[in-house]
């Protein structure tokens, strides 16, 4: 999946993000940089779609509000997540795989969200805890491997750090008829 996310090319043949190329991705911190040899940067965080912040400090905690897959501003995809057999309703369904690379999309808004509020992510220091939710079929219960996305893209860029707690939770409907919803707590310095 090609996302407007990904780093784009410098036009020396070498992609965004490839080593060396710090420069070029505008990657201010170590792990903007993993984020960039992944093919990923950090978006504009994304406007809250009701009355609430992005992000808030408490102690030295952020809590981030629920992130959805904008990519530029624009919700990719809609409708519920479904493996084929089931999804028998005329709606619009997501595969799992499709699912999964979206919640990844969500984590990466989280990160940009965390950086909003405390400036640098690598003053992360943990993240403490993921919740993500799964607009899902009702017969669908492979929650876990969809919000995989998020985890393993937080351990890819954060290493150690990255381990956390976590609850993927199957729900019938998402805002805006998202088919994936991530929040996180991170511990900073």
């Amino acid at each position: 999946m090609s996302t407007p996310q990904t780093a784009a090319s410098t036009g020396s043949g070498v992609p965004a993000g490839a080593p060396g190329d710090v420069a070029a991705t505008g990657a201010s911190s170590a792990v903007e940089q993993r984020l960039a040899e992944l093919g990923l940067k950090l978006p504009e965080v994304a406007a809250p779609v009701a009355a609430y912040v992005p992000a808030v400090i408490s102690g030295n905690h952020v809590y981030t509000s629920g992130q959805l897959p904008f990519i530029d501003g624009k919700l990719e995809a809609t409708g519920k997540v479904a493996s084929g057999a089931e999804g028998t309703s005329d709606e619009a369904t997501v595969s799992p795989e499709a699912a999964k690379r979206y919640a990844e999309v969500c984590a990466v808004n989280a990160l940009a969200a965390v950086k909003s509020v405390i400036g640098d992510l690598d003053r992360i220091t943990r993240i403490v805890k993921v919740v993500g939710f799964v607009s899902s079929d009702p017969s669908f219960t492979g929650q876990p491997g969809v919000i995989n996305g998020a985890s393993e893209l937080l351990g890819k860029v954060l290493g150690d750090a990255g381990q956390h707690a976590r609850s993927a939770v199957g729900v019938a409907v998402l805002p805006l008829d998202s088919p994936v919803e991530v929040e996180l707590i991170a511990e900073f310095a």
